[in-house]
């Protein structure tokens, strides 16, 4: 039996999911959603958080103030409310409507950004409006995760052992890059490991992180429009680009296997998925990474006509297709 007294104390850190009854091919899917937060984020920003409080960067009275696409917002609000601090989460038109009214609940003030900077997109007028808050009042305290190295170190000391510690023949290691704090934590891991792990960087198509070009995404969560500051390419073995419609249909493939789970680890399926079919070998040993879980995505990727607005109804057709045969 576990008995908490925090919300901030429980994560289920060795789940892992064999997805080849699904895709037809091994990997073993990481899941990261089961906390509070419901989603890998509350690791980097219970990092951030207390490095800013040893500092004396955070102290009682202090507003945290934080870009997000949603994931993070989250995690931050329950850290705000368990802590004693007020948050304000600045965050564009992708965030899931869900995301933004949890946020709310937890007592968070949540700031939309509804236009995008010319050049750098809506994360730029995001960073713009952060920096705006920042510079008015003193007791405005921005985390800036794109930048905070206790982002990739949270993973350097947690996600990357847990995965050793289950995996230690491991060979490929597929990892979605959105801030990178998770990707360059693991990564950093592998490299100093016993033996070479192959880390491939899933990323979607329209993100400028790995020098792409910039194109409208809907779907939050992994991909940028600003290239994260403390990425760090010497790390990464292998970028994978996955469509938006790709990603739907992976997360409604799991979703009719019973497993929900968010558009980022959709993302990250799909491109693990496209990488093996090209490269996979007999007994490769292969991890991926699920940063969250599904139910923020209800009225997105679960929902129908949201789909077929967005993506065509050949998507639906193919998910309903799958079903069907896998059923006969």
């Amino acid at each position: 039996m576990a008995v908490i007294k925090s919300p901030l104390e429980f994560n289920e850190e060795q789940l892992f999911v064999d997805l080849a009854s699904m895709f037809g091919r091994q990997v073993f899917l990481k899941v990261e959603g089961f906390n509070f937060a419901g989603s890998v984020k509350l690791k980097a920003a219970l990092a951030m958080v207390g490095a800013a409080e040893r500092s004396g960067q955070l102290r009682p009275g202090s507003v945290i103030v934080e870009s997000s696409s949603g994931n993070l917002g989250v995690a931050l609000s329950i850290i705000a409310a368990n802590r004693g601090y007020e948050f304000v989460c600045v965050t564009d038109l992708r965030c899931n409507m869900a995301t933004r009214r949890m946020m709310e609940s937890l007592g968070a003030r949540v700031h939309t950004i509804l236009e995008p900077d010319p050049v750098g997109g809506f994360l730029g007028a995001r960073i713009d409006y952060v920096q705006s808050l920042v510079a008015s009042d003193e007791r405005y305290v921005w985390l800036n995760q794109y930048a905070n190295p206790n982002n990739w170190k949270a993973h350097f000391a947690t996600t990357g052992p847990a995965i050793a510690h289950e995996f230690p023949e491991l060979d490929v290691l597929f990892v979605g890059a959105g801030t990178t704090g998770t990707l360059m934590g693991c990564a950093r891991y592998f490299r100093q490991w016993h033996r070479r792990v192959h880390v491939v960087a899933i990323d979607a198509v329209g993100s400028v992180t790995f020098g792409g070009p910039s194109a409208p995404r809907h779907v939050p969560g992994l991909g940028t429009s600003v290239r994260p500051a403390q990425l760090d390419e010497t790390y990464v073995d292998e970028v994978v680009y996955v469509e938006e419609a790709d990603t739907v249909r992976a997360c409604r493939r799991m979703a009719r296997n019973g497993f929900m789970f968010g558009g980022s680890t959709g993302t990250v399926v799909s491109g693990a998925m496209s990488w093996l079919e090209m490269h996979g070998t007999r007994g490769l040993t292969a991890v991926a990474l699920a940063p969250d879980m599904g139910e923020r995505y209800l009225d997105t990727i679960y929902h129908d006509g949201w789909v077929e607005d967005l993506y065509g109804a050949e998507v639906l057709a193919e998910t309903i297709a799958t079903t069907r045969r896998r059923v006969a």
